[in-house]
C-alpha cells in the first residue's frame, strides 16, 4: 500500500497489525514497541510539542527511539523539522541551527543546553518541511527541503523494487540525519510493515548483525567491504541494499557469491533518496523506480524528473535551487549511461572531471585509483593549482620515495597529466560520514 504521510503509514499498520513489532531498540537489550504503541507514543509527544508552541524542531539525530518519535511527532504537530548531525562541532551546529530557523532542540540534554543560545525566533509557513543537509563533497552543505510526502513516496518506490514482508527484520545502522539512512534504514521497513532494529551506536556497527540477526539491511560501500572481509554478516541476512557512494564490482560480486541478494541504489538528497535500484543480475545495472524518469544531457549528465519525491528547493537559497532545478527536472551533476535494456549505469561526476586550460580532462576517481595502486596509499586526492596537478596524500613516506614510486606510472602518462607538486599530510583527508572525499576542503 502507498502512503503519503507518516500518520497515514503508522495508523494503517497500527490498525492492521496493532501488536506486531515496529521497532527494536535499547543499548542493552531488545526492547520493542508495537505499531499501535508507536502511534500512541508519537501522538502523545505531538500534543506536548503543540502545547509548547514552537515552530521548528532541530533533531540532533542519534538513531535512538526518542529521536524517531520526535521526528514523527514534530511532523504531526505541524512543525518544520531539521535533521542535524549530533557528531558535528558545536560551532558548526550553531551555524546550521541559525541557518534553518530552529527554535527548539531535541536530543542530548547536554548538547541542547550548550546550543540554546543559537536558537532563533522560529519560522512561519514551515509546516511539513523536513530539512536534510547535502553531503557537501564539492562545496559546502546546503539544507534541502523535503516533506513527509516526498520521503514516504521514496520509501514506496524502494519497497516496489525491493519488497519486504511483515516478518522481515530491517537493521537500521546508518545515520538518520542522512536521507539514505532515514529512508532506506527506517522508512523502507515501516512502509512494508516490517520490524526495524535500531543500531546500538557506532561501537556496535559490526556486532549488531549477530545481536539482532536481521533479514535485510542498508549499508554504505565502505561498511559492506569491511563486513565482507571479516565475515560479519549474520546467516539470517538475505537482502542487502548498498548506496550513498560507489562500490567496487569486486565487492558486489563477492557479496552475491556469498548467497546474498545484493541491490545497488542511486539517489540524491534532492530526490528524497533512491531513484534507481538494481534488482537482479549485475548490481551496477539499475532499473528506474516507478515514479522516476531519467534522461541524459548531451554531455552525459543525469537529469531526473520525479515530482512526488523531488525537493521543494534549497532552504532560503533560491538562486542555488534555480541553478539545478528547472521545470521539475533536476540536473544532478552525475554522469551516466543506459544499456540496451534501459538500465542505468553511473559513470562518474561532472565535478570529478578536472578540466585544465589546455583542454586536458582528467576523471579524478580513476586517476586517483591509479595513483593509489602505484604508491600503495589509499588516502590521497588530486587537485589543480594554477593549472598544475597537485597530489595530496596522508602518508609517512618521504617525498623522494613517493617520486620514485610515481616514476614508472608517470612514464605512461602524457605531459598534461603529470603530477608537478606533492603535498604530504599527517592527518586523514576530509571525508563525509559515508566516505566520500570532500574536495573543497582539500586546500
Amino acid at each position: 500500500m502507498r502512503f503519503f504521510g507518516f500518520h497515514e503509514m503508522l495508523n494503517d499498520w497500527a490498525s492492521r497489525t496493532p501488536d506486531a513489532h515496529a521497532l527494536y531498540y535499547d543499548a542493552d537489550g531488545k526492547r520493542s514497541v508495537t505499531y499501535r504503541r508507536l502511534l500512541e507514543t508519537v501522538e502523545a509527544r505531538a500534543e506536548k510539542l503543540q502545547e509548547q508552541g514552537n515552530t521548528c524542531l532541530g533533531v540532533l539525530a542519534d538513531g535512538s527511539f526518542s529521536c524517531i518519535v520526535d521526528v514523527f511527532a514534530a511532523v504531526f504537530a505541524g512543525m518544520q523539522v531539521v535533521m542535524l548531525d549530533a557528531s558535528l562541532s558545536e560551532k558548526t551546529l550553531s551555524q546550521l541551527i541559525r541557518q534553518t530557523d530552529v527554535d527548539q532542540l531535541s536530543g542530548s540534554p547536554a548538547l541542547c543546553l550548550a546550543l540554546k543560545d543559537s536558537l532563533t525566533k522560529g519560522v512561519s509557513g514551515g509546516s511539513g518541511n523536513i530539512l536534510f543537509f547535502t553531503s557537501g563533497t564539492t562545496e559546502q552543505s546546503k539544507a534541502v527541503v523535503l516533506t513527509e510526502g516526498s520521503l514516504c513516496s521514496s520509501a514506496w518506490n524502494g519497497s516496489e523494487m525491493l519488497p519486504l514482508q511483515p516478518g522481515d527484520l530491517l537493521l537500521c545502522i546508518l545515520p538518520l540525519n542522512h536521507v539514505f539512512g532515514f529512508v532506506c534504514g527506517l522508512l523502507w521497513g515501516l512502509q512494508c510493515g516490517a520490524t526495524v532494529a535500531l543500531g546500538r551506536g557506532p561501537r556496535h556497527y559490526f556486532d549488531d548483525w549477530m545481536f539482532y540477526m536481521p533479514t535485510a539491511a542498508s549499508v554504505v560501500p565502505t561498511m559492506a567491504e569491511f563486513l565482507l572481509r571479516v565475515k560479519g554478516f549474520n546467516p539470517e541476512l538475505r537482502q542487502i541494499l548498498i548506496g550513498a557512494g560507489d562500490c567496487s564490482a569486486e565487492v558486489l560480486t563477492a557479496l552475491q557469491q556469498s548467497g546474498l541478494k545484493v541491490a545497488f541504489g542511486y539517489g540524491l538528497t534532492e530526490t528524497s533518496s533512491g531513484v534507481a535500484i538494481s534488482t537482479q543480475g549485475d548490481p551496477r545495472a539499475m532499473s528506474l523506480c516507478p515514479d522516476c524518469r531519467i534522461s541524459l544531457a548531451p554531455d552525459g549528465e543525469i537529469l531526473i524528473f520525479c515530482p512526488l519525491c523531488m525537493m521543494q528547493g534549497y532552504y532560503k537559497r533560491p538562486e542555488d535551487t534555480r541553478a539545478v532545478l528547472c521545470g521539475g527536472v533536476l540536473s544532478t551533476g552525475d554522469l551516466g549511461r543506459f544499456d540496451e535494456e534501459g538500465r542505468l549505469y553511473i559513470t562518474g561526476r561532472k565535478k570529478d572531471v578536472l578540466v585544465l586550460s589546455n583542454g586536458t580532462k582528467i576523471f579524478l576517481p580513476e586517476f586517483e585509483e591509479e595513483l593509489s595502486q602505484a604508491l600503495g596509499e589509499a588516502d590521497l586526492a588530486v587537485t589543480a593549482e594554477n593549472d598544475r596537478l597537485t597530489l595530496i596524500l596522508c602518508t609517512e613516506q618521504d617525498e623522494q620515495v613517493i617520486k620514485a614510486k610515481l616514476r614508472p606510472w608517470a612514464l605512461q602518462k602524457p605531459l598534461g597529466q603529470q603530477i608537478t607538486r606533492i603535498v604530504r599530510r599527517t592527518t586523514p583527508l576530509p571525508r563525509t560520514a559515508t566516505g566520500k572525499l570532500i574536495r573543497w576542503k582539500l586546500l
